[in-house]
């Protein structure tokens, strides 16, 4: 793509987003349907399948990012994009109601637990950034393996926590809507492309191939954009990559508030979040060395903002004020604040 003229390159960048967008959003379907029809969330498999299925665009961006040696794009989509999926929430939240914020409707503490997985693994990633690149065990850093043992650990806890909750609480007035997908919505209408098990499955695999296509088009472009802008690779991939990855996620988590799933919509963001940065493991094996210890100081900056971010949201869910003011809670107006300084700082901090 380096022939082609700047104003090609954004349309075709923009081309890669619209299908990422697509793409995306019909496998969030098709992955609902399939999850119900054949119950695979109830197992571990199943969760790691359909946790792989909603970050197939963060998938193909590291894939072709580590290939071609643009780490530093590859580390900064996986980092940054859980500061930037997480403030889906401020979106998510305009559209659950105009008088109660989202995480007053929630009304479950499994997406604060959710979140605790999150700062979990994504303090595997500042420590793995500490680590000398010596420190390795084969081309691979153990932090990277800390990073994806940590994952599965917090997965099957959460699953034991869903399956037999140790803890009663009440919150009275939550509409925290269906506890999985594995629930039909009496209220979803019913999709051309998921009108039979096997139509889900064959929008499922073309969904899966347009966004593994379409995330390498979104890498080969971006990379060749920033180049040409003079924008540090970490900057592009933790913004403009990481909002054009994250639309999947506005098109299902908007769905899901006004079909009234308020806590699916939150634990979703904070699901795929935890599970995004444990392909730091196969970014080490594609790229032959440890990408975390040369991702930089501003890719520190970026995880701890996501951490932050999270903090917010699950302090939100727990304390529960139900004002919303112009259609926000007060957990996504600080959320907006925090993120706006947050960018101001990526800029300023030295890579």
């Amino acid at each position: 793509m380096g022939s082609l003229s700047t104003p090609l390159l954004v349309v075709v960048f923009g081309a890669g987003a619209i299908a990422t967008w697509i793409a995306g959003t019909a496998l969030s379907k098709t992955t609902d349907v399939i999850d119900r029809r054949f119950g695979l969330g109830e197992a571990l498999g199943g969760v790691i399948l359909l946790a792989i299925a909603g970050s197939l665009p963060e998938l193909a961006i590291t894939i072709s990012a580590a290939s071609s040696g643009h780490l530093g794009l590859a580390a900064g989509n996986l980092i940054g994009g859980i500061a930037v999926q997480t403030m889906v929430l401020v979106i998510c939240d305009g559209v659950a109601s105009r008088t109660q914020s989202l995480t007053y409707l929630v009304g479950s503490l499994v997406p604060v637990l959710e979140a605790l997985l999150v700062i979990f693994v994504v303090s595997g990633v500042l420590m793995g950034a500490l680590l000398p690149e010596s420190t390795r065990i084969g081309p691979v850093s153990p932090a990277s393996i800390g990073i994806v043992l940590a994952w599965f650990a917090g997965i099957y806890a959460l699953n034991a926590a869903r399956k037999k909750p140790r803890w009663e609480c009440a919150m009275v007035g939550s509409r925290p809507g269906r506890p999985h997908r594995r629930v039909a919505h009496p209220a979803e209408k019913p999709s051309p492309m998921t009108a039979s098990t096997a139509r889900a499955i064959t929008f499922f695999v073309v969904g899966c191939v347009v966004t593994l296509i379409a995330g390498v088009v979104l890498e080969v472009a971006g990379n060749q954009l920033a180049n040409r802008a003079g924008i540090n690779g970490v900057i592009f991939g933790a913004t403009v990559l990481a909002v054009a990855t994250a639309l999947p996620e506005i098109s299902s988590g908007i769905a899901a508030v006004r079909l009234g799933d308020n806590e699916l919509a939150v634990a979703d963001i904070f699901g795929g979040n935890s599970f995004q940065v444990i392909l730091f493991l196969l970014a080490d094996l594609i790229a032959g060395k440890p990408v975390l210890p040369g991702s930089g100081r501003q890719n520190s900056w970026l995880a701890i903002l996501g951490i932050a971010l999270t903090v917010i949201y699950a302090y939100g869910v727990i304390l529960r004020h139900e004002r919303a003011y112009a259609r926000l809670g007060r957990d996504s107006i600080l959320a907006v604040i925090i993120f706006g300084l947050g960018i101001v700082g990526l800029v300023v901090v030295h890579a």
